[in-house]
């Protein structure tokens, strides 16, 4: 144990090293609202995303830090936390620390509370709640894989993944997973961080969610796989949902694999070009806006 502790040391050492080697690209651009009954994502970067969905503003795993303690970013965040509209709940799908990022919580929720006089509620894996309870949030929700509850009007589902959700090496009591969130006629699966497994198929069966945001980053070596889905697994898992429309996450923002980084998507289009399916898959950009009105239409 103390071998393999020491070499993902000397791993996360040499990322830490090669994120500073170059300046931070993209930008950030201006929150744009939706209507009422329309479905918006904005991606925000990495695993972050902003859902308007059902008249309510739902962040998932936001991370507008320039730093994960000494990794750097490699891309600015596509929504300024300035900028940032109050927010109603925040969703965490894990405690790690590209998802769970101390900071940027603390901070939307002072932004909220300017804009509005109230916090956002947040829902958590089991066994995360005593990272996010004293931070200010108006209620904590800590939800198991197929627990379902309606939170701000929302009918949000926490489903299964493959992955883990220690904060630490030793906290392995935590739990982890992604959500289903559902509203108006809308619904969004957002799976957190996960490897390839038949788990997509149920989400399907059982929710019928009309947009996946599925991870494409940190898959090389191979070996990281067993937490991580490449490109091509990724697609192969926005299929078994059944999801009327995909949009990536996970790759890009933070130097977490040995891939190149502007490997995923390129490798995830040319698979859906293969499949036949490349008019389903929608690669944004951070800050860009995908719009959704009734399901039949196409996203802006």
């Amino acid at each position: 144990m103390a071998g393999w502790r020491w070499t993902k040391l000397r791993q996360m050492w040499r990322l830490v090293r090669e994120s500073h080697e170059q300046p931070m690209a993209g930008r950030s651009r201006p929150f744009q609202g939706v209507g009422a009954e329309e479905l918006g994502i904005t991606f925000i970067g990495h695993s972050s995303f902003l859902l308007q969905i059902g008249g309510k503003r739902v962040l998932v795993d936001p991370v507008f830090s320039k730093r994960l303690i000494v990794m750097r970013r490699q891309r600015h965040p596509g929504l300024a936390l300035a900028e940032l509209p109050a927010v109603d709940v925040v969703l965490l799908s894990h405690a790690h620390m590209d998802h769970l990022n101390i900071a940027s919580l603390r901070r939307v929720i002072r932004r909220s509370k300017r804009l509005t006089g109230r916090a956002p509620e947040v829902v958590v894996p089991w066994g995360v709640q005593d990272l996010v309870e004293r931070l200010g949030f108006a209620r904590v929700h800590a939800m198991e894989w197929w627990d379902q509850r309606t939170v701000q009007e929302l009918r949000i589902t926490m489903t299964p993944a493959r992955h883990w959700g220690a904060r630490m090496f030793s906290d392995t009591h935590r739990g982890f997973g992604g959500y289903v969130i559902a509203a108006g006629g809308h619904s969004v699966y957002h799976s957190g961080d996960t490897a390839y497994f038949d788990g997509f198929r149920e989400v399907g069966r059982r929710l019928h969610p009309e947009v996946a945001l599925l991870p494409i980053g940190a898959y090389f070596p191979d070996s990281y796989r067993a937490v991580h889905t490449s490109p091509e697994e990724a697609l192969r898992a926005f299929l078994e949902t059944g999801a009327e429309w995909m949009a990536p996450m996970h790759f890009g923002t933070f130097r977490l694999g040995r891939e190149p980084m502007e490997e995923p998507p390129v490798r995830l289009l040319a698979e859906a070009r293969r499949l036949g399916v490349a008019d389903r898959v929608r690669v944004l950009d951070e800050g860009e806006l995908m719009r959704l009105g009734a399901r039949s239409e196409m996203p802006a």
